[in-house]
């Protein structure tokens, strides 16, 4: 099912009616700032257990590959992820924006969300709609990138219907995007790594070690 939903100001209504769909277990697929995404509740086992099926299938990904999840602010993030001092001043002054930051993990991340690292993918989107469904969920979802099965990003909400309707059961539109992934950095070793370059900027790092 698509619902349409205001990416500037989210409907309290919709909000709650994808809250429904993510407490009862539910995958939802939504906007942000670089991609479509689909998701689910990080507490819900069952829920993650279908999206790394659902990742499996779309991308041929081994059994539990790790899933990077959607925070609402950086104090949000500080419960789920070890923040020191510099990586702190980073993820303050970039975000919300399109980056995913790797960091080590906190006893409260459920260990099906966890690789062998004990690290964790964290985004912070600058997109009203999935900021405002953590907010309201309380607590972060999973999330993967809604690919097309050649890998292609899928830019709008009815091709991901069409894909994978039959694994979902909500899909949010919030209009057409031009997809780009995210820029992945690595705050969990003794320097940043630039893991993979995206739509967000490296310049405004003080240091990042590219490999």
């Amino acid at each position: 099912m698509i619902i349409e939903v205001n990416p500037n100001h989210p409907q309290p209504r919709r909000i709650e009616q994808i809250l429904e769909v993510l407490r009862s277990g539910g995958l939802v697929a939504y906007p942000t700032d670089t991609i479509y995404g689909i998701g689910c509740d990080i507490f819900n086992r069952k829920a993650v257990e279908r999206l790394h099926q659902l990742v499996r299938e779309i991308k041929g990904s081994p059994d539990h590959s790790p899933l990077s999840f959607i925070c609402h602010d950086l104090s949000n993030i500080s419960e789920y992820a070890i923040v020191n001092d510099y990586s702190y001043r980073t993820l303050k002054r970039m975000l919300p924006g399109p980056y995913t930051f790797i960091l080590e993990a906190t006893k409260l991340v459920p260990k099906i969300m966890l690789n062998k690292r004990k690290t964790v993918g964290i985004r912070v989107p600058d997109s009203a709609i999935p900021l405002e469904i953590v907010r309201a969920l309380g607590n972060p979802i999973a999330t993967t990138s809604a690919t097309q099965p050649d890998g292609e990003l899928i830019p709008d909400p009815w091709t991901i219907d069409d894909l994978y309707g039959h694994a979902v059961e909500l899909v949010i539109d919030g209009g057409y995007l031009f997809p780009e992934p995210s820029t992945i950095i690595d705050f969990s070793g003794d320097h940043p790594q630039l893991i993979r370059k995206g739509k967000g900027s490296v310049g405004d790092l003080e240091y990042v070690e590219l490999i």
